[in-house]
C-alpha cells in the first residue's frame, strides 16, 4: 500500500479514538495536505538531496556519460519554473541540480544594491536564498498533487475506474521537485568560526553541497575578474572541516563540500605560510613566491626575509602589501591546491578557468589524480567566457595545425556573424554542443553548470518585450511573443493564477468549511479562458 493510502488509514484510525469532535475532518483531505508537504524542514531537504547527490557521484564514478548539470538561479520562482520545464520535458529530475550564485546574490538579492562580486552583500542573503527556493519547489510539488487529487475526485465521481487506477498510481509514485542545491559560501565571509556558522545557516535552509574558494575573504574577487588574493593551504583546510563539522553537528553526515581555488588566475598572496621544516605544506605554498637573493648588506627598513635553502631572499611586496607569485606557477598552485583539498575533507573540486577548454582542464586532472585517482570536478560553464569566439578561434588553431586552409578566416575577428555559416562555425558549434559529455568523460567533470544563465535570460527577455510593446507592436508584442508561446509551449505559468497557489486556496477552502466555502475557481475565473 502506498504511503498515502497508508497515511488514509492512519488517521481514520485516529480520527475513530476522537469521538464527534472530529466529525467533520476527513482523513483523505488530510492525506493530501500531508503528501503535498511532505518536506518539513530544510534539514529534512539537506539529507534527502545529499543522497541523491551521493548516487550520483557514485553512478558518474561507474559511467562518466552519467555527469550532472545545473542553472544558477537568483529567485524562488525561477528555480521553480526551471525544475517544473524540466519534469515536462524530461519525465525526471534524474542528474538535474539547481546552482545558488553568490554572484547572483550580490547583484540580485542585496539591499545595498546592485554589488559587484566581492563577498559585500549580507551573508545571511544567501541562506535566505536557500530557503526561498526550496519553498518554491515545495509549492511545486503541492500544486502538481493537488491537480492530480482533483483528476482522481472527477474520475471518481464519473465512475471512470481506470482513470482513477492511472491517477493513484501517479500520486503514489509522484516525484518531488526536489534537487540538489550547489550553494556558494564564496571564501566563507571571515574566519574558519564565520564559515561554521554560515553553513549551518546554509544547511538547515536545505543546502546538501557546500561550494568554497580559496581566497582571502576581505578580497574576494569574480573568478573571472582580476586582483584575486589566495590563502595558505592551513587556512583554507580551516574552513573545510569548518564546513564538515557543521554538517556533521545537524545530521548530514554524507553532505558534500566543493573546494574551489582561484589559483590559475590568481597571482598574490596576503600572508606567507607558516613552515616548520622544508618541504611541508607551508614551505611549498612559500616556495612558489617570487623572491630575489639579498645579503645583510642591502635589505631594506621593514624587509620580509625567509631562509630558503641557507639563503636569505626577498618575496617581493607591492604598494598593496601583497606578495606576488612568480610567473607561470599557476598550474602547480592548482594541483597542490585540490590535492590537499581532496585529503582534508573535500569531495568535489572547482577548478576556476580563463576559458573552456577539455584540453586545459583535463591536464590538470591527471596530474591531481596521480595521487588522488576518484578526482571529479565541478565545472563553471560561465557566461564569462565568449563562448562562439573561443570555440571559433580553437577549431581554427586545431586546422591549422592540422595543416588546413584557413586563409579565409580572421581569427581576431571569428566573433563576426559573416562567418555563422561557415564550416568552421558550425565545426565549433558541434564542439560546443559536446563539451559537457567531451569533458565528463576526458577531463573528471561531474558536473557542469552554468553561474548566471537566468540572469542573462531576464535581460534578454525583457529586452525582447520593451522593444516590441513601447513600439509599433503595442500589445501584440505581448501576446505574439509572449502570451501565445506560453499557450503553445504548455507554459504552466500562463495560469499564473493557478501557479500562485489559487486553485490550491480552493482546495483548503473546502477542507475546512465544505460547501459554504468561497472558491476562486467559478465559472468567471477568466483562467479558464486557457483550457
Amino acid at each position: 500500500m502506498s504511503n498515502y493510502l497508508n497515511d488514509i488509514d492512519a488517521i481514520a484510525s485516529l480520527k475513530a479514538t476522537q469521538g464527534s469532535s472530529w466529525e467533520a475532518i476527513n482523513p483523505e483531505y488530510a492525506a493530501r495536505m500531508k503528501a503535498q508537504n511532505r518536506f518539513k524542514t530544510g534539514l529534512d531537504i539537506a539529507r534527502y538531496t545529499a543522497r541523491i547527490m551521493r548516487e550520483d557521484m557514485a553512478a558518474y564514478d561507474a559511467d562518466t556519460a552519467k555527469y550532472t548539470q545545473s542553472l544558477g538561479c537568483w529567485h524562488g520562482f525561477i528555480g521553480q519554473q526551471k525544475m517544473i520545464s524540466i519534469k515536462k520535458h524530461f519525465n525526471n529530475t534524474d542528474r538535474r541540480y539547481l546552482y545558488l550564485s553568490g554572484w547572483m546574490v550580490a547583484a540580485l538579492r542585496s539591499e545595498f544594491g546592485p554589488l559587484p562580486d566581492q563577498s559585500m552583500h549580507e551573508k545571511t542573503s544567501v541562506a535566505g536564498l536557500i530557503e526561498e527556493l526550496y519553498t518554491f519547489l515545495r509549492q511545486a510539488d503541492a500544486r502538481e498533487l493537488g491537480g492530480l487529487f482533483r483528476e482522481l475526485d472527477s474520475a471518481r465521481k464519473t465512475g471512470d475506474t481506470a482513470k482513477e487506477a492511472d491517477l493513484q498510481s501517479q500520486i503514489d509514485n509522484h516525484q518531488t521537485h526536489i534537487v540538489p542545491i550547489i550553494a556558494d559560501i564564496d571564501a566563507g565571509f571571515g574566519n574558519e568560526e564565520a564559515t561554521y556558522l554560515l553553513a549551518k545557516k546554509m544547511i538547515e535552509a536545505g543546502a546538501c553541497c557546500i561550494q568554497i574558494e580559496n581566497q582571502v575573504s576581505d578580497e574576494k574577487q569574480c573568478g573571472h575578474q582580476d586582483g584575486k588574493v589566495t590563502v595558505p593551504h592551513e587556512d583554507f583546510l580551516a574552513k573545510i572541516r569548518a564546513v564538515r563539522y557543521a554538517f556533521l553537528e545537524l545530521g548530514v553526515d554524507d553532505g558534500v563540500i566543493v573546494a574551489r581555488t582561484d589559483s590559475l588566475g590568481a597571482g598574490l598572496t596576503k600572508q606567507l605560510a607558516v613552515t616548520n621544516q622544508p618541504g611541508d605544506l607551508g614551505d611549498q605554498y612559500n616556495s612558489f613566491l617570487d623572491v630575489e637573493e639579498v645579503t645583510p648588506e642591502n635589505m631594506n627598513n621593514g624587509d620580509v626575509i625567509i631562509n630558503r635553502n641557507g639563503k636569505l631572499v626577498r618575496p617581493k611586496r607591492l604598494p598593496s602589501n601583497l606578495f606576488q607569485f612568480r610567473q607561470g606557477t599557476g598550474v602547480e598552485r592548482v594541483v597542490l591546491d585540490c590535492i590537499t583539498s581532496l585529503q582534508n575533507g573535500a569531495d568535489l573540486l572547482w577548478i576556476e578557468t580563463e576559458k573552456p577548454h577539455v584540453g586545459q582542464i583535463a591536464e590538470m586532472v591527471n596530474k591531481i589524480r596521480e595521487t588522488c585517482p576518484n578526482a571529479k570536478l565541478v565545472y563553471n560553464n560561465s557566461p564569462s567566457f565568449n563562448w562562439t569566439l573561443n570555440f571559433r578561434q580553437q577549431v581554427f588553431d586545431a586546422w591549422s595545425e592540422q595543416g588546413k586552409d584557413v586563409s579565409a578566416y580572421d581569427r581576431a575577428q571569428l566573433m563576426s556573424a559573416e562567418y555563422d555559416a561557415t564550416e568552421l562555425a558550425q565545426a565549433a558549434d558541434e564542439k560546443i554542443r559536446t563539451f559537457q559529455a567531451d569533458a565528463a568523460r576526458e577531463a573528471g567533470i561531474f558536473h557542469h553548470l552554468i553561474t548566471l544563465p537566468t540572469y542573462h535570460t531576464a535581460a534578454l527577455s525583457t529586452d525582447n518585450l520593451a522593444k516590441e510593446y513601447f513600439g509599433d507592436q503595442g500589445m501584440l508584442g505581448y501576446v505574439a511573443n509572449v502570451q501565445r508561446k506560453e499557450i503553445r509551449q504548455g507554459i504552466a505559468c500562463v495560469k499564473h493564477q493557478n501557479m500562485a497557489g489559487s486553485d490550491m486556496g480552493d482546495d483548503h477552502k473546502e477542507y475546512f468549511s465544505g460547501d459554504a466555502a468561497l472558491k476562486a475557481a467559478g465559472e468567471d475565473n477568466t483562467m479558464n479562458q486557457f483550457g
